[in-house]
């Protein structure tokens, strides 16, 4: 008689244990992406009627200012107690800053409702990560973020068109309104997947540094990068104006230098093997592909007259194509080193493809293929490096790893922006300008199939 063993397939993440889970999770993430696209959308009106254009920058600043902090304390947080108790605060801290911002009578208070919803975001993120290493098997976790990827990128597509609708049918405080609303139905499947899905034991966390000084450092970094942001915001006027801006600039980036190294682990800014290159490379590729992106429709509508509306749905092919890279990467297992110098080519032919297009010879359609070659880049970039942070982590420490996978996203992409739009700003937004950043982000894009390389010891 032949005795066969069958082998049990691992539960998928929809499985009654873990369905309320991920459809709550996914809820939040999906809210606090659509909030992050709103307020841009919105910001314009909301300047207007509460006279408060002179704050308009830290309307963003202050968010991620708030964010940075929240994403360190959080990380700690969560290998000390686990990922309920910060997950939970940082929902409730995102809801009072969506209240707040909804019915702010001035212009500062609502940006103290920014703060509040960048804090609240923050540790919301940083929670989600430990969340996962505690709660899905690993064969899961490519699966998972690979939906949390797919979270992010949706609201992309339909956020500007739905806030647009709300701010000139009921008004802009509805759009925070709104999500403050749809939060509470959101909460309640995450309360309900909490208590039906396994969570693994808390592990034991080792000694390490005090907190108050990595939140110390953390306030550091997110005063050097809104000061960088103002200071490129600034060279867009002249004489001393325009110099006070340079030095600003100056000045936050020596601030980064010298704080970043503090909350990321050693030789990550030198891309040393293993994690410390896991982390840099999803900085290098939020830099690479959000410097790009940021400046894709103006470019088009300067150099190759299209209107905001349509260049702006350059980007939707870029969505696309990002949700379905995750989604294939969250379908079977690659070799995770061939694959992440696959996915940075593509970044880096797509920044190209889209800066060829300042050139009159080059047609349109060029931008919207690079676009959609990025978007597939790093749709595979992306959940890629979420798993490997946690893979990479010791038990106890996910948390913070995962924090600094945050930090480097938020700080790379504040200088990879602000060194493109200082030079657009002091050297105009001509052609050869806008040739000039994309080869500066496709050239950081490039050094990640190198840092590809160093992801694993």
């Amino acid at each position: 008689m032949v005795s066969t063993t069958i082998e049990e397939r691992p539960a998928g993440i929809f499985a009654p244990r873990y369905r309320a889970l991920t459809v709550g999770t996914v809820a939040l993430i999906t809210l606090a992406a659509f909030e992050y696209l709103a307020v841009a959308t919105a910001m314009p009106v909301v300047a207007a009627e509460l006279n408060g254009h002179a704050l308009y920058g830290l309307a963003f600043s202050g968010a991620l200012a708030a964010g940075v902090v929240a994403t360190v304390l959080g990380g700690r947080w969560g290998d000390l107690a686990g990922p309920v108790a910060p997950l939970w605060t940082g929902s409730g801290v995102f809801a009072v800053g969506l209240i707040l911002a909804g019915v702010a009578p001035t212009m500062d208070v609502f940006i103290a409702g920014r703060f509040v919803q960048g804090f609240g975001a923050g540790m919301l993120q940083v929670a989600m990560y430990v969340l996962v290493s505690r709660v899905y098997p690993a064969e899961l976790h490519p699966r998972v973020f690979s939906i949390f990827a797919t979270a992010w990128v949706v609201p992309s597509m339909v956020g500007p068109a739905i806030t647009g609708v709300v701010v000139e049918s009921v008004g802009w405080r509805w759009v925070f309104y709104g999500v403050a609303v749809i939060l509470l139905p959101a909460a309640l499947l995450l309360w309900r997947g909490l208590a039906s899905a396994p969570m693994s034991e808390q592990p034991p966390v080792p000694a390490r540094a005090s907190i108050a000084w990595r939140l110390g450092w953390a306030l550091l970094v997110a005063v050097g990068a809104a000061l960088m942001q103002y200071g490129a915001s600034l060279m867009q006027y002249g004489g001393a104006t325009r110099g006070a801006g340079l030095v600003l600039v100056a000045v936050g980036l020596a601030v980064l230098a010298a704080a970043l190294p503090r909350l990321l682990p050693t030789g990550t800014l030198r891309a040393a093997r293993g994690l410390p290159s896991v982390i840099s490379l999803r900085g290098i590729a939020a830099g690479a592909v959000i410097g790009g992106e940021a400046f894709l429709p103006l470019m088009l509508r300067d150099e190759r007259g299209l209107s905001l509306t349509m260049a702006g749905l350059v980007l939707t092919g870029g969505a696309l194509s990002w949700s379905f890279g995750s989604w294939v990467v969250g379908r079977r297992r690659f070799e995770r080193v061939p694959l992440l110098r696959f996915g940075m080519l593509l970044i880096t032919v797509g920044l190209v493809m889209m800066g060829l297009t300042v050139f009159a010879a080059v047609p349109i359609a060029a931008a919207f293929a690079g676009e959609i070659v990025l978007g597939l880049g790093m749709g595979v970039v992306y959940p890629t490096l979420s798993v490997l942070v946690l893979e990479l982590s010791p038990p106890g420490q996910e948390g913070e790893n995962s924090a600094s996978l945050g930090v480097a996203e938020s700080v790379y992409t504040v200088v990879s922006v602000a060194v493109a739009g200082a030079l657009l700003a002091a050297l105009g937004t001509l052609g050869a300008v806008y040739l000039l950043c994309f080869a500066l982000v496709a050239l950081l894009a490039a050094s990640g199939t190198l840092v590809a390389g160093r992801v694993r010891t």
